[in-house]
């Protein structure tokens, strides 16, 4: 798990830095991607769900 928590902010970080310098191309999606992998697996998770269905929810009944 520790080895995972550790690649989620590295591509964290690739991401953040990708972003700032305004370059999308392929390298800030696999960034982005891994990324996404990453954290999906840490225990962050289940949060992210939750707090992601809570807004659609909300939005489905504006």
């Amino acid at each position: 798990m520790a080895i995972t928590i550790s690649l989620a902010a590295i591509f964290a970080l690739a991401l953040i830095l990708l972003l700032r310098s305004r370059s999308l191309s392929y390298g800030s999606a696999f960034a982005a991607a891994g990324f996404g992998f990453f954290l999906a697996s840490t225990g962050a998770a289940d949060p992210i769900n939750q707090l992601t269905g809570a807004l659609l929810t909300a939005l489905s009944q504006m």
